[in-house]
């Protein structure tokens, strides 16, 4: 796996819920009432650092500008140089961005629900969504592109605010949503998956090229999956994937877990693996599983496209 797997910050249309994953086991966890997330805290006044007491509180906070996770170990200098440059850039924002710092040896089951396998890994939660970022260390004029594209995001999903009240009047109103996306997006913000399906789904049968429909639906149809599988099923999976390249079950699966923790490249490249090894039905499976994936990641994503070339090779 690559230590620096950024998402593309090209097309910020739709990503708002690419890589989510089910925070509820840790939600239900947290205190009712924390220190504000807010607060002041260490070189950036929009910094604070977040434990599994008062993470619910900051994913609340993403309701009004978009957060920034920085995952970490106070064991890693790498992880202290790149906190350190987050710190910085989020100052230069100016409260459109808060930080949340977390320590993973203290506060691991954040790391879990994230899916990070390496610190330091950033992530960041729009309206309670997460969007991967990157992992290791990245230029600071590449966080700061990332970090623009995330306020472009959370602007077209009426997150406009900053953390001294006002709203930032540079941000772009968002046109309305079509009543069948808001329903379908509104049930997602109530955890109603099913619903959310049935309204993108009602979308598509109303107008079947309607591209964002399509991309909503295959971004709820990966939330469903994933919440089904716990971390004890997801170790089986991986381990199964590992032993026995037939399985299609744990392949799936496993990809699934991928794209949620933000390692596209390596879910992507999983089912390419497969389906070139493989033929019949289970091959069909795997292609039309890559496929929705490619809708979950983004067709103009370079991870995509180069995926797009590895697939034609294998089935030609």
């Amino acid at each position: 796996m690559s230590q620096n797997s950024p998402m593309s910050p090209n097309g910020p249309s739709g990503i708002n819920l690419r890589g989510a994953v089910d925070l509820s086991a840790l939600k239900n966890r947290a205190a009712a009432t924390t220190a504000a997330a807010g607060a002041p805290a260490g070189a950036s006044p929009y910094a604070v650092d977040v434990n599994e007491q008062s993470f619910q509180e900051f994913v609340q906070l993403s309701q009004q500008v978009p957060v920034v996770v920085a995952l970490g170990s106070a064991r890693s200098q790498q992880s202290a140089t790149v906190t350190a440059l987050l710190e910085k850039i989020i100052n230069e924002f100016g409260g459109k961005l808060a930080l949340g710092r977390v320590d993973v040896d203290s506060s691991p089951q954040i790391a879990q629900a994230f899916g990070a396998t390496a610190v330091p890994t950033v992530v960041a939660l729009i309206k309670g969504q997460p969007v991967p970022m990157f992992e290791g260390e990245l230029p600071e004029e590449q966080v700061k592109e990332f970090f623009n594209e995330l306020l472009k995001v959370a602007a077209s999903n009426g997150v406009t605010g900053n953390l001294g009240g006002a709203k930032d009047p540079a941000a772009t109103e968002a046109p309305p949503l079509p009543p069948l996306h808001q329903a379908a997006r509104d049930a997602i913000d109530a955890g109603d998956l099913e619903t959310a399906q049935t309204s993108y789904e009602k979308a598509l049968a109303e107008k079947p090229n309607d591209a964002d429909a399509k991309i909503g639906l295959a971004q709820v149809h990966l939330m469903r999956r994933t919440a089904e599988i716990n971390v004890l099923q997801a170790e089986e999976f991986r381990t199964r994937a590992a032993g026995d390249t037939d399985d299609l079950d744990a392949a799936l699966a496993v990809a699934d877990l991928d794209v949620t923790g933000g390692h596209v490249e390596d879910a992507l490249a999983r089912l390419v693996k497969y389906i070139a090894l493989h033929f019949g039905p289970e091959r069909e499976d795997a292609r039309l599983r890559l496929l929705e994936l490619y809708d979950v990641v983004g067709v103009s994503d370079p991870r995509v496209s180069a995926s797009r070339q590895a697939l034609a090779r294998a089935l030609f």
